[in-house]
């Protein structure tokens, strides 16, 4: 029996990855990296490229095993990437980078049914990141996954406009996108349409995937980055929304027909170093480990009542630098096996 099988957000967790911090640093300020992670900054000479602060890590993967923990404790099985040396350069013909951090399993694989996708990431720095889950990857394939890797982007200085407005920087020359741009819900597959993630990197995605889904491109909501600070489904029929983001004119269509809580306001929990790497709505980011149980960070007090409103209870755990490393709780995982079955709720 494959160990891979996951159909949505929230069905009863059985299996997940959650990533590291270990030996996590700043890659080198590329173009791309200008693109999606420094757009704020006018020259690549300002970025504060570099390790990251070991306490900041220390903190972190301690934090991380908590959370490990307390997923144990619900009767999840827990797996974690293998370590890996991101000062190490690397590249192609056309450029070369060290890497990044395996801080965000969720960014890079995205598990579909019985299959993992290796995304073709817009970020030079991570271009080998799935060295870190290779391993588990075999595991998962010899118990009957499928395992698939979309086409390896070029990435050459073409591909990136960093002068361009927000959601206009990722030029459509191949198909390229970050997985933290899909949402499952069941047959449909929603991907944001943003600076990590262009349009033939849904055209790919509908191809891979086949008929039997349908993938719909979300666009005009956020333009940055990744869509799990914008849309959490909590359960059939029921999705938390980002309320500085989403109005009922720009719903996916989808989702049209569903609940729609609006997320409060979150709490700034702050950040340590001269940048955050993630917004405040990074506050919104949670884990569901099943239609009535979620991990929420425990300092977004207004979102977990809004939560518990709707019958959700809530496991309180923290990630104290969220902001600094750019991850929460969905961020920081990679569900792949998850109790239940593929279906439609539209």
């Amino acid at each position: 029996m494959s160990l891979v099988d996951v159909h949505n957000e929230w069905d009863p967790l059985e299996e997940v990855i959650v990533g590291t911090a270990v030996d996590a640093l700043v890659p080198k300020a590329d173009r791309s990296m200008m693109v999606i992670e420094f757009s704020d900054y006018d020259s690549p000479d300002d970025v504060p490229v570099g390790p990251y602060d070991q306490r900041v890590l220390e903190e972190t993967e301690n934090d991380l095993e908590t959370f490990a923990t307390e997923l144990r404790k619900a009767g999840v099985t827990v797996r974690r990437p293998m370590p890996r040396d991101h000062s190490v350069m690397a590249g192609t013909p056309d450029w070369q980078t060290d890497s990044f951090c395996d801080y965000c399993p969720r960014d890079g694989f995205l598990a579909i049914g019985d299959t993992i996708i290796e995304t073709p990431m817009p970020l030079r720095s991570r271009f080998f990141e799935y060295l870190a889950y290779k391993d588990l990857f075999l595991e998962y394939f010899r118990s009957g996954a499928r395992w698939i890797s979309a086409p390896k982007p070029r990435l050459n200085d073409a591909m990136y406009r960093p002068e361009a407005p927000a959601g206009q920087r990722l030029e459509n020359l191949e198909p390229c996108f970050d997985a933290a741009n899909v949402i499952r819900i069941g047959t449909d597959l929603l991907y944001l349409v943003s600076d990590s993630g262009n349009e033939l990197g849904a055209q790919w995605l509908q191809s891979a995937v086949g008929d039997r889904y349908t993938v719909t491109p979300v666009r005009d909501v956020y333009a940055y980055t990744h869509i799990d600070t914008t849309f959490v489904p909590l359960r059939p029929g029921l999705v938390m929304v980002n309320s500085s983001r989403v109005t009922k004119e720009n719903m996916p269509e989808p989702l049209r027909g569903w609940d729609h809580i609006y997320a409060p306001a979150p709490v700034d929990t702050g950040y340590v170093g001269p940048r955050a790497n993630g917004s405040l709505w990074v506050g919104m980011n949670m884990l569901s480990i099943s239609p009535d149980l979620v991990a929420v960070d425990k300092r977004q007090v207004g979102l977990i009542r809004e939560l518990e409103r709707h019958r959700i209870d809530v496991i309180p755990v923290q990630l104290t630098h969220s902001r600094a490393l750019g991850g929460g709780f969905h961020c920081v995982t990679l569900d792949v096996r998850r109790r239940g079955t593929l279906e439609t709720y539209r």
